[in-house]
């Protein structure tokens, strides 16, 4: 199952971007011999603000979504948290199910669209703060490489 971050906006330069990187990385290395991967980081950009607009931007990259087999997961403020280990289900269920594509979208600073949420099997939530869109796309891409190692059969340190 291919795993795909799409969010709006082209990050420059920064610790934030390298850190992406890495754990896309490392969940493609680490995925292959479990039917996952490879992990993308998708950025759209939008030419004017808004959510329309931005809707409009990551429509090209979900236009088959329904006949192909995509599973959309937005990442929107009122969403569900879930736990590492819970995440690292989810995506194994997914994959079991024969899903060939996991997406998680990431929207602009007001969020995604209605059509885009509603177009969603499901939402993610990063807890009650709110966090910068290159720590957001971190911290997703941390959580899929977490969610591999422990599909993996890694030692995670919240189990014992």
């Amino acid at each position: 199952m291919k795993i795909a971050i799409i969010a709006i906006g082209k990050l420059a330069r920064s610790p934030e971007t390298e850190l992406t990187k890495t754990y896309v990385e490392r969940a493609t290395n680490a995925g292959r011999s479990l039917g996952l991967g490879p992990v993308e980081v998708i950025e759209a950009e939008s030419r004017k603000p808004g959510k329309a607009a931005e809707a409009l931007a990551l429509q090209p990259h979900l236009a088959d979504a329904a006949k192909d087999g995509t599973w959309i997961i937005a990442c929107d403020e009122h969403g569900q948290a879930r736990p590492s280990r819970a995440f690292a289900e989810e995506i194994a269920t997914l994959r079991d199910r024969g899903v060939r594509r996991l997406v998680f979208l990431i929207g602009g600073a007001d969020g995604l669209a209605p059509e885009l949420l509603a177009k969603a099997s499901g939402k993610l939530a990063f807890g009650p703060q709110t966090w910068p869109h290159a720590i957001a796309r971190a911290m997703l891409a941390e959580q899929v490489y977490r969610a591999v190692t422990i599909l993996a059969g890694s030692p995670y340190h919240r189990d014992g």
